[in-house]
């Protein structure tokens, strides 16, 4: 496998090393082994990610500043286009641990075991359906005017939770729309061409309708009362196998996270470069607005939203709502119990190791 060598930020002429290592991560490697080889002292792990997405930031960041070798770790990416076919993945053992949407981690957790170990992002703000600026307030003064109309989305996705969240608001059915799978390429350019009326897309592209299309918020999954988490996913197999390196990686996370917090001028920037490796080309406006509508979560507070002391946690009812929306759409049977899936002891592994917890929270002002 291809390993990150260089700092891409700090060298722009090779910037592409944070992708190339991912695509060459994908190509090289189906089946993970059974124990994670060693190179030059360090242990290889396979990370997966959807690419120019504000919760894969940390993985991009760990790998600009070292931090995966300074835990002992040879991390290798792989990318996918949507969580979907990221969780498929994961069956086939292409990948250990990774960043997903709630949705996919709740499909992987139903079909394959998936197991939640913490949260990347709060993106219930950035998860929404938008259409042209001149229909907005036509449409959300009478929202029953979009029965027969065709919505543009990725099903199984956080977008598709919160569209159909919005359309319940208004008194909706989703059968009251004509839903269209594509991908939030496909789905731009059509609303950039003016093919369809109504999209459902995450941040970036919404703010890339914004600017260059003209396009406004119909509905957020915030506007819907829909709490959208992010995931840090790991397979079971190796969840069971290597608790230690999944502790690793979700002290690393946490760590870029406090670090950004810290380091806001030099994080945007970095958050520049890393969409631009993914082939999205953000604006400073965008870049900001990731930042202020993405909330994201210290180790304290990990384990806070994560704590079933008084019954069921935060996240537990949180993806236990997911999972009902997903069963009653029919994309999965029944709904698993999150309790089956939502592992908080990595985060806890990371808070009673001194090493670790110091690592993690460096840059943390909240621990």
């Amino acid at each position: 496998m291809t390993k990150v060598k260089d700092t891409p930020f700090k060298r722009p002429a090779r910037r592409h090393a944070f992708l190339a290592a991912a695509l060459a991560a994908f190509s090289a490697t189906l089946v993970a082994p059974a124990a994670p080889a060693r190179a030059e002292g360090l242990t290889k792990i396979s990370i997966s990610y959807q690419p120019s997405l504000y919760w894969a930031l940390p993985f991009y960041i760990a790998a600009e500043k070292g931090w995966w070798k300074e835990v002992g770790l040879d991390a290798t990416f792989v990318t996918f286009p949507a969580g979907a076919p990221q969780v498929a993945a994961a069956q086939a053992g292409s990948w250990d641990v990774g960043g997903t949407g709630s949705v996919p981690a709740v499909l992987g957790a139903a079909r394959f075991g998936l197991v939640t170990v913490g949260i990347t992002n709060d993106e219930s703000k950035t998860n929404a359906l938008m259409t042209r600026a001149d229909k907005v307030a036509a449409l959300q003064k009478d929202p029953s005017a979009l029965k027969g109309q065709k919505l543009l989305l990725t099903t199984n996705s956080t977008a598709d939770y919160a569209a159909r969240n919005c359309l319940a608001k208004w008194g909706l059915k989703s059968s009251d729309m004509q839903f269209v799978n594509l991908g939030q390429a496909q789905i731009i350019s059509a609303a950039m061409a003016n093919n369809s009326d109504v999209v459902g897309v995450w941040a970036p592209y919404t703010y890339t309708l914004e600017e260059k299309a003209g396009a406004k918020v119909l509905c957020s999954g915030a506007d819907a009362g829909a709490i959208v988490p992010g995931a840090l996913v790991v397979r079971p197999a190796f969840a069971k196998e290597h608790p230690d390196l999944v502790a690793k990686v979700a002290a690393v996370y946490l760590r870029a996270w406090g670090w950004a917090k810290a380091h806001p001028k030099e994080a945007h920037a970095m958050t520049k470069a890393f969409y631009a490796v993914g082939g999205v080309e953000a604006s400073d406006s965008a870049i900001d607005q990731e930042f202020a509508l993405r909330p994201t979560f210290a180790l304290t507070e990990q384990l806070r939203l994560m704590d079933r002391a008084k019954g069921p946690s935060a996240l537990d009812g949180w993806l236990g709502r997911i999972g009902a929306f997903m069963a009653e759409v029919g994309t999965i049977p029944a709904a698993p119990e999150a309790k089956s899936y939502v592992d908080d002891s990595f985060m806890r592994m990371v808070a009673a190791d001194p090493k670790l917890k110091a690592f993690a929270t460096e840059f943390d002002t909240t621990n």
